[in-house]
C-alpha cells in the first residue's frame, strides 16, 4: 500500500498551526483505489493552500474525510475554507456542546454575557461553524473517540476517551463551570508567563548526547489534551499525529494502544506535539514514541519557543531526524511521485534554553 503524508506551513512570523493532508491505496491507480484525508486547515490562507494542494498534487476535488482535532482557530480555521471549496465525504471532530450544558448554552443565548473567555468563544465558535457547514451539505458528523477506526484499518483513533474528553470540558479556559482554578490550569498560565519572559531574556543550560535537560513535568491546557491522537499504519509502516495533545492525553493514548497490542517505539513518522513545545513531551512519553522521522510544524520565526530546542534535542538523542515546516511544505511518502528536494534536519544542540 502507498502513501503520501503532507505538512503544510501554518501563520506567519511568530504564529503557528497545523494542515495535514495524506492519501494512502494506489496511488497510481483511479481515485476510487485511494483515500484522501485532511487532518486540520491552520489559517484561512492554509486552507486555500490546502485546496489548491489536494487539487494539483492529488488530482481530485473530493475529500473523504475531514478531520478537527480540537477547536483552536489555528487548527480549524482553514477547515471553513476548505469544506466550502470541496467536496467531501464526513466530517470527524468532537462536539463539545453536546457533551458540556455550559458550551450549548453559549448558542442558545449567544448574545447573554459568559464567563466564557474570548479565545475559546471564537474557538467553539467557529468549530460551530464546521458542524453548520456538514449539515447544510447533507455530510455525516462522527465524533473520534479512542478505538474508532476507518473500515480498512488504517486509520486508528488512540485517544481521548469518551471518558477522559468530557472530564476535561470543565477546565476548558473560563468556562462557566470551572467554579475554581484547577492546577493544571494555574501550571499552564504560569508556564505561559516564564515563556513571554524568556521572548526578553534567556538563560542557557549544556546538553550532550549523555545529557538531557528535558523533564516530565510540563503541563498543557485542557483544550489541547482534548486533541485527538491518530495513528495511520500504510503498508507496516505506522504515522503518529498528535496536534496539540500534551503528556495526560498521551499517556492516556500509550495506555489504550498498549491494550490493543501496539507497539509506538517503531514509527515511521512521528508528528511532535503543539510545534515542539517542551511542555507537551518528556522522557518518559519519548521512551515510549520512537520513530527515525520527526516532523514539528512552526511558523518561521517561532524560535526558541517553538520548537525548543531541548525537545528536538531529546528526539535526535533517540535516533530521529527531526524537520520543521517553517514556511515550506514538508512530505513523507514510500512511493517518490514528485520531485521536491529534501529540507534540513534541525541539528543538536550543544546549548538549550533554562527553563
Amino acid at each position: 500500500m502507498n502513501f503520501e503524508i503532507d505538512f503544510l506551513p501554518v501563520g506567519n512570523g511568530e504564529k503557528s498551526g497545523d494542515a495535514i493532508c495524506f492519501r494512502y491505496g494506489n496511488l497510481l491507480g483511479p481515485r476510487d483505489q485511494q483515500k484522501v484525508f485532511v487532518v486540520d486547515g491552520g489559517t484561512k490562507e492554509s486552507g486555500e493552500a490546502l485546496v489548491e494542494h489536494i487539487r494539483s498534487y492529488y488530482g481530485t476535488s473530493y475529500v473523504d474525510s475531514v478531520l478537527s482535532t480540537h477547536p483552536d482557530l489555528d487548527h480549524t480555521s482553514g477547515l471553513t475554507v476548505l469544506m466550502e471549496s470541496l467536496d467531501f465525504g464526513q466530517l470527524i471532530m468532537h462536539r463539545p456542546w453536546e457533551h458540556a450544558t455550559e458550551i450549548c448554552d453559549l448558542f442558545k443565548a449567544p448574545s447573554t454575557p459568559t464567563k466564557m473567555s474570548e479565545k475559546l468563544r471564537k474557538a467553539i465558535t467557529n468549530a460551530h461553524e464546521l458542524e453548520g457547514i456538514a449539515k447544510r451539505r447533507n455530510k455525516p458528523i462522527v465524533e473520534p473517540f479512542a478505538g474508532a477506526s476507518t473500515p480498512d484499518g488504517c486509520v486508528l483513533v488512540l485517544g481521548p476517551s469518551t471518558t477522559f474528553y468530557e472530564s476535561l470540558l470543565p477546565e476548558f479556559r473560563e468556562t462557566p463551570a470551572a467554579k475554581f482554578e484547577s492546577i493544571l490550569s494555574k501550571a499552564a498560565r504560569a508556564a505561559a508567563v516564564v515563556g513571554s519572559a524568556v521572548a526578553e531574556k534567556v538563560s542557557l543550560v549544556a546538553e550532550a548526547l549523555h545529557i538531557e535537560t528535558l523533564r516530565d513535568d510540563g503541563v498543557t491546557s485542557a483544550e489541547n489534551n482534548s486533541s485527538v491522537i491518530l495513528l495511520l499504519q500504510f503498508g507496516g509502516q505506522k504515522i503518529l499525529l498528535c496536534a496539540d495533545a500534551g503528556i495526560h492525553a498521551l499517556t492516556e493514548a500509550l495506555a489504550f494502544a498498549q491494550s490493543r497490542g501496539i507497539s509506538l517505539n517503531d514509527l515511521f513518522l512521528f508528528q511532535v506535539p503543539h510545534h515542539g513545545s517542551r511542555r507537551n513531551v518528556g522522557p518518559t512519553i519519548l521512551d515510549q514514541i520512537k520513530a527515525p522521522n520527526a516532523i514539528v510544524s512552526v511558523g518561521p520565526d517561532c524560535a526558541p519557543k517553538h520548537p525548543a530546542k531541548k525537545v528536538t534535542n531529546a528526539l535526535i538523542r533517540r535516533g530521529a531526524t527531526v524537520k520543521q515546516t517553517k514556511g515550506q511544505t514538508l512530505l513523507y511518502h514510500n512511493i517518490n511521485l514528485r520531485n521536491w528536494y529534501a529540507a534540513p534536519a534541525i541539528p543538536f544542540f550543544d546549548s538549550v534554553e533554562d527553563y
